[in-house]
């Protein structure tokens, strides 16, 4: 233990001491730059600072949450002391120390300008259906510390970078938005790799020229062969959030009491994992020290375990999964999901079409809604196609797909081996924390589509 962190610690012991079930300390510093580029020009740019503290004490089946601007033992101490009188379990001494606990780390250079003007124009040249191009380029720092209760302080340094280019095209009155994104956890030196910005834009284009010309979708119960590169939505929303301990257990998740039964098909094995390098949901340790790991939540269709905080972990009696997420130094910790996926199989996806007959083709989903407590949901398709007898032909707007999670497992026939990964937001209890879901391509039978035909 360094001896800045004495004090800290001491502030920890004194609660426990009083009485207190748990006690922690956050402490978070950092910055980040964003810009965003739209109608030809740049249209914002910011830079923002994020050093903070939050101050946590479970006593009696409550928590008791303190946050402040600021981690020197000063503002430590205050926040502490408010958290411990709430909680009446000990008195905290002031400090006056205003030396910084945690240093942020060198500083990152705001993103580079210039290449917007040059791919914004070079876009604009390969069709006049454009009307509108929107490009967001973020980078961000963050250092934290976790102050445990078990006396031992976890660390873990975490950079975000992240590019986003949405195209609206108009033809004959009809408007559509293609949209495409590159998200890691990495610093903007590591981030592009082969890549680059104009290849993201490309792909927003082609997405929103093809539904300019797609035709309205048809509905009906159909076999749905979904892409890799579909985003392993359906697998986030309508699966992985009903295998959050707190939902499990408070809204009474469909997944709820059904560990060691079967809940999906053999082929499907379900699994979070934060110690994949770069990707946008990995961390070293989790928001409240616990070292991140790999846990295997579906087990060839078996349910095996759900994604744990401390505090789920202790009220439910479950194992400690190393899922505890915040936003934010503001924000209590809750159970997140970090990079979720399905396990690959090893179809093939010829094999995969021929088998899916007639139906839909997903290529990439977008939003949609979910009900955790019974595995509803409805999603919409922003790249879709007919599928007619086991081969791909044209594309369709418009489409919806509805239906629920655990049957949607359960009638998962067939995965390829094409597992990938597709960055995203996860938005829970007004909060945002970085991930990242996965899928190979997968074949669902009997998915109810909502289309547009008249």
């Amino acid at each position: 233990m360094t001896d800045k962190f004495e004090f800290l610690h001491d502030c920890v012991e004194r609660a426990l001491k009083g009485g207190a079930d748990h006690a922690d300390i956050y402490l978070q510093s950092g910055e980040g730059h964003s810009a965003h580029y739209e109608d030809g020009r740049i249209d914002e740019i910011s830079s923002s600072a994020s050093d903070g503290t939050g101050c946590r004490i479970i006593s009696c089946g409550r928590t008791f949450y303190s946050h402040t601007p600021g981690c020197t033992p000063s503002h430590v101490s205050s926040s502490f002391k408010e958290c411990a009188e709430a909680a009446a379990v000990c008195d905290i001494n002031a400090s006056a120390s205003f030396s910084p606990l945690l240093e942020a780390g060198a500083p990152i250079s705001p993103p580079a300008l210039d290449f917007f003007k040059e791919i914004d124009s070079s876009l604009k040249k390969k069709t006049s259906l454009i009307r509108q191009i929107s490009y967001r380029y973020t980078l961000s720092h963050k250092r934290i510390a976790v102050i445990k209760p078990d006396g031992g302080t976890a660390f873990d340094t975490r950079f975000y970078s992240s590019f986003a280019v949405q195209v609206i095209a108009e033809k004959n009155g009809l408007l559509q938005t293609g949209g495409e994104r590159r998200c890691f956890s990495l610093p903007e030196k590591d981030f592009w790799g082969s890549s680059a910005p104009m290849d993201v834009a490309e792909k927003a284009l082609m997405r929103a020229l093809l539904m300019l010309d797609a035709k309205p979708c048809p509905a009906g119960v159909m076999n749905v062969l979904m892409d890799g590169e579909a985003g392993g939505t359906i697998i986030h929303e309508a699966c992985g959030h009903g295998l959050e301990a707190d939902i499990v257990e408070k809204d009474h998740s469909v997944y709820r009491g059904r560990t060691g039964q079967k809940v999906a098909r053999e082929c499907v094995t379900m699994v979070d994992d934060a110690t994949l390098p770069g990707l946008y949901g990995s961390f070293s340790c989790d928001d409240e020290g616990t070292p991140a790991q790999r846990t295997v939540l579906i087990e060839n269709g078996i349910l095996k375990r759900y994604m744990t905080d401390v505090l789920s972990a202790r009220l439910y009696g479950l194992p400690l999964t190393g899922n505890g997420r915040r936003e934010s130094y503001r924000c209590i910790p809750l159970p997140r999901m970090s990079n979720t996926f399905l396990m690959p199989g090893s179809d093939d996806f010829d094999t995969m079409l021929e088998k899916t007959g007639s139906g839909l083709y997903v290529k990439k989903m977008g939003g949609g809604e979910v009900d955790p407590t019974s595995g509803d949901f409805v999603f919409y398709i922003t790249e879709g196609y007919l599928i007619e007898k086991g081969r791909i032909t044209t594309p369709v707007r418009g489409a919806i797909l509805t239906g629920n999670g655990p049957r949607a497992l359960a009638n998962i026939s067939a995965l390829g081996h094409n597992l990938t990964m597709d960055p995203g937001i996860c938005g829970k209890s007004g909060q945002g924390v970085p991930v990242t879901d996965g899928q190979p391509s997968m074949l669902i039978e009997g998915l109810t589509v909502g289309g547009s035909e008249v």
